[in-house]
């Protein structure tokens, strides 16, 4: 299976690290120009220094904030009107963990403007520009929570799935310009938000970050981590033409590791 992006430009957020830095991989080796978006231009220049650069290809970067909603819609409408953007990739950092019941307003109020609300503001940056080439690929990195929730993480789980039901609603207003909207749910991942669960679930509980990664692979039938890789296939696949008929679904890539259907 082959999946030409030639001709594309794909603008991946939380590009710097995990899950992020390897989609922008993935789409730059199926011949898409990537620009990467993330807060630190330092981290940026190094990620996009990793990607594959063939004739013809110039990748660039993008500093912007997903907290700063104002600022990153000007950013990505500055960018989009330079050069239209075919694909986007939504991904941001996950939020804290803790108890749904013991989380503040706050504290859903800012995962909501760092994860719905930056989507939207992305997504509407960009729209002229796939609505004009007849073709876009709308892929949002979000959780398996949104089928199961998961133990402790109630603020994410909360905005995850209002996130999805978000995606769906726009996959059927988008499908007849062509363009697509799908989530993509990853399992446990080696990325710095598996260290920092780790790290959350050892000071909860006192019991060793080890004893809590087995605990974790328990659940999981391939019995490992998924590698960022992994879940930038998934991506790639459907930002891809091989995926035009593919649209508003939600595709767990973790090792089994979700019961429900």
């Amino acid at each position: 299976m082959t999946l030409p992006l030639e001709g594309r430009h794909a603008l991946v957020c939380g590009a710097s690290e995990g899950i992020g830095r390897a989609a922008a991989i993935a789409l730059a080796q199926a011949g898409a120009t990537v620009t990467l978006l993330a807060r630190r231009l330092d981290a940026l220049d190094t990620a996009r220094a990793a990607l594959p650069t063939p004739a013809g290809q110039a990748h660039g970067a993008l500093v912007a904030d997903m907290r700063d909603t104002a600022a990153l819609a000007r950013a990505v409408a500055a960018l989009a009107a330079r050069q239209p953007v075919h694909v986007l990739v939504n991904n941001s950092a996950g939020p804290p963990g803790g108890p749904v019941h013991a989380a503040s307003t706050d504290d859903f109020e800012a995962v909501f403007r760092q994860h719905l609300l930056a989507a939207q503001v992305t997504v509407q940056a960009v729209l002229p520009g796939m609505r004009a080439a007849r073709w876009g690929r709308i892929v949002n990195v979000i959780s398996t929570s949104v089928k199961e929730p998961i133990a402790n993480l109630g603020v994410s789980n909360t905005i995850r799935g209002a996130v999805a039901s978000w995606a769906k609603t726009l996959a059927g207003e988008l499908g007849p310009d062509g363009i697509t909207v799908n989530n993509v749910l990853p399992g446990y991942t080696r990325t710095q938000r598996l260290d920092q669960i780790l790290a959350e679930r050892a000071a909860a509980t006192g019991k060793p970050q080890e004893a809590i990664a087995a605990g974790m692979l328990a659940t999981v039938p391939a019995g490992r981590f998924a590698e960022p890789a992994e879940i930038a296939a998934a991506i790639a696949f459907l930002a891809s033409p091989d995926a035009g008929y593919v649209n508003g679904i939600n595709l767990p890539v973790d090792g089994g590791r979700t019961r429900s259907l």
